[in-house]
């Protein structure tokens, strides 16, 4: 099998989410990193590990986003079943030998996925990701944590696989169209961890995140009742155009990754949540939920 990354200024923890992947037992696989730009020591993180062991692969190229590295990592593979890992998550022990298993065992399977835990960088663990089958069932509904998928590499191709016009939500709308040749298996145990913060994609990118997500279902939609989707393909590539041209990385957007993670914590973590919502009335002293979400924790 073949696990693909991309990653750009991962360093601090890429090593410890790649080992995590290269102790993996009774598993034959490689790892394939596409190095998108990294400029704060990731290239001798992957230079370091790639001298000692000969699995993993690296491809160093400009800075183009994480869908055009996913797409250039993923045609690179060579196993016929390809599996994800985001740069900083951990996979636990047994996680590809049993979504192999599982894959193996179901031929009317294209890809399967774990539930999973994402969490902080103090440790506390903010939310539970554990979709159940049926809420997979149409590629539209809850989706699953996109380092902890592997699929068919034969149905991958089948579909197309990532699309460039999705600079973000990528893995959603790939999940739409295998849904459609093929059944997306779940393993009902934590075997992934995924990290946050303020300032990851999930934080600060929430908006374009939803702006992907209606044109995906708008596209799915209209492909499956025998429309063009190409509309919405031309809204994406419109929007994703945007993107790579520069997403502002304001303090009003950290502050919203702060926000996000604060008001997770609010009820399991309050003083670590409080120290969120701190920092995110620092970075946006307008940040009105922030403010309203502190006075209730007092």
């Amino acid at each position: 099998m073949s696990v693909v990354m991309g990653v750009r200024n991962g360093g601090r923890t890429l090593e410890a989410g790649l080992r995590s992947v290269l102790d993996q037992q009774n598993v034959n696989l490689e790892v394939v990193v596409v190095d998108d730009g990294s400029d704060d020591g990731t290239d001798r993180v992957l230079q370091t590990l790639a001298a000692q062991d000969a699995r993993l692969r690296v491809l160093n190229r400009s800075g183009r986003g994480l869908t055009a590295a996913l797409i250039e990592g993923c045609a690179a593979a060579r196993g016929p079943y390809l599996a994800r890992q985001d740069a900083g998550d951990l996979s636990f022990p047994g996680r590809l030998r049993r979504q192999l298993d599982c894959l193996e065992a179901d031929p009317s399977a294209v890809l399967c996925s774990t539930h999973s835990r994402l969490v902080v960088p103090e440790g506390p663990t903010i939310a539970l990701i554990a979709p159940d089958e049926s809420s997979l069932a149409d590629g539209l509904g809850k989706t699953a944590q996109h380092g902890c998928v592997m699929m068919r590499r034969d149905s991958f191709r089948q579909v197309k696989g990532y699309r460039s016009c999705f600079y973000f939500a990528q893995d959603f709308d790939l999940w739409s169209r295998l849904a459609e040749i093929g059944r997306h298996r779940v393993i009902p145990e934590v075997l992934y961890e995924a990290h946050i913060d303020p300032g990851s994609i999930s934080g600060m990118r929430r908006r374009e995140q939803d702006a992907f997500h209606h044109l995906i279902v708008q596209a799915t939609r209209a492909r499956r009742s025998g429309r063009s989707e190409a509309p919405w393909l031309r809204r994406a590539e419109a929007l994703s155009e945007r993107c790579r041209r520069g997403l502002p990385r304001s303090a009003r957007r950290k502050a919203a990754g702060a926000y996000f993670i604060g008001a997770s914590l609010s009820t399991r973590e309050p003083e670590l949540a409080r120290r969120y919502l701190q920092r995110a009335v620092e970075l946006d002293p307008l940040h009105w939920r922030a403010r309203w979400k502190l006075a209730r924790l007092r």
